[in-house]
């Protein structure tokens, strides 16, 4: 991270709240952020119906551009995921259908609307598509257009290349091709939107370069790039992934109450850097937070749950998954407002003719955590109840076969409580 002295309210807003990884034209860039409006842009591609909290970082630099004054310009891949992102992949992306790239373009956009103000103002973002241009091009037009930019040379110098043929996994031509169109990106969108930043993670940064000299080259304006950091949590781990998963955006994907414990369960050295990436909570606000010690810091915790749960879901949704998580986790009660899974509970024709024609009426403390989805097989869930602490109804298994029966559903909400972890997710298991 650069430890220059800004002067624009938004490289020095990045600059405090940790944003900052690499800038090409610091200087420069902080002139044009003080003097005038700057129009910036991040691309995201159309991989999955929703964008995980992994992207959370970068739609949080849209909005403190926003919040500087600045024009914000969300990218939709629908042209570039068509080829994928190599970055950081050991394989090729699967190739998905124009049918399945929009799906997910509709998936993943309306998340945008809560951390961003759209419209036709001077600061009010936009959202655009990059199928729009990418696929009205000619092969030989592209090539003679913008292949004599690049040298295979310097493309090959990329880690998004090298670290692929480091491992000796194949690249095919079309990934090959990724950076180009990314470059072309930013060149179009100088051009009809006037960009003169593109900003991503810092494994964006070779492709976030070759745009800037793309634009610098040909049509000799200005043009600059900006990363994050590569975000970890304290212990090292990959921001965004828990045991259950990716940490979805769309509520579809990721219940608002998942949402709020993800946060809730942030490591205690995680929390005052998480507030200043992914809140609006003042830098006075999070000193006071992190000053806390001892138990104190778990309400430092849901404060950041609560913070960040209402920028993507509202007030409401945030203060009902706090409420819920207090009620399960605090006062031990099940409700019916957690998240709930469905359990086959008759058993097999064969499970029946064992149990003298009857309903099977028993099942194992492994199938509970694997109707639960807190994990995908028996196997794994026998090693989660051996290795991680499972609870079943608030109490500790210790013995992956353990049945439980009718008599033991919570007959208050019909269902089992299942818990991973001593202060991991609570899900309902209801028997059907």
């Amino acid at each position: 991270m650069t430890d220059q002295a800004f002067k624009s309210d938004f490289l020095k807003t990045l600059q405090a709240r940790g944003y900052i990884h690499q800038v090409t034209h610091p200087t420069e860039l902080d002139e044009a952020a003080a003097s005038g409006v700057v129009t910036a842009y991040i691309g995201f591609d159309a991989t999955a119906p929703s964008l995980h909290v992994g992207s959370l970082i970068q739609i949080m630099m849209l909005r403190r551009l926003q919040q500087a004054g600045h024009k914000p310009i969300v990218l939709m891949g629908g042209g570039t995921t068509k080829v994928g992102d190599p970055t950081g992949k050991d394989a090729s992306r699967p190739q998905l259908t124009d049918e399945t790239i929009r799906a997910n373009i509709d998936g993943i956009q309306k998340v945008f609307a809560r951390f961003l103000t759209f419209g036709d103002g001077p600061t009010d973002a936009v959202m655009v598509n990059n199928d729009d241009w990418l696929s009205t091009y000619g092969y030989i037009q592209f090539l003679r257009d913008f292949g004599t930019h690049f040298t295979v040379n310097r493309m090959l110098s990329f880690d998004s290349v090298k670290l692929r043929l480091e491992r000796e996994q194949p690249m095919t031509f079309l990934e090959f091709n990724y950076m180009l169109m990314q470059s072309v990106d930013f060149l179009e969108l100088n051009r009809a939107h006037g960009v003169t930043l593109q900003m991503g993670g810092s494994d964006q940064w070779g492709n976030i370069t070759s745009g800037v000299d793309l634009v610098r080259r040909v049509d000799q304006k200005a043009a600059f790039g900006l990363t994050t950091p590569l975000l970890t949590t304290a212990s090292g781990g990959k921001m965004g992934k828990t045991a259950q998963g990716a940490v979805w955006l769309n509520a579809e994907q990721l219940s608002p109450y998942d949402y709020w414990q993800f946060w809730r369960n942030a490591e205690d050295a995680d929390v005052g850097r998480f507030m200043r990436l992914f809140t609006d909570l003042t830098l006075d606000q999070i000193a006071e937070y992190e000053a806390l010690k001892g138990a104190a810091i778990n309400d430092a915790k849901k404060a950041l749950a609560d913070a960040a749960t209402t920028l993507l879901h509202g007030a409401e949704e945030a203060g009902k998954a706090r409420r819920t998580s207090e009620e399960a986790f605090e006062k031990g009660h099940a409700t019916t407002d957690l998240p709930t899974r469905t359990l086959v509970w008759e058993g097999t024709a064969e499970e029946q003719e064992r149990n003298n024609g009857q309903p099977f009426v028993q099942r194992s403390a492994e199938a509970l955590l694997k109707a639960s989805e807190l994990s995908p097989s028996l196997g794994q869930a026998r090693k989660k109840i051996q290795n991680e602490g499972v609870w079943v109804n608030d109490m500790l298994i210790k013995n992956p076969a353990e049945p439980f029966g009718v008599d033991q559903i919570d007959a208050e909400v019909g269902a089992f409580k299942i818990r991973l972890g001593k202060r991991g997710q609570i899900i309902l298991v209801k028997p059907i």
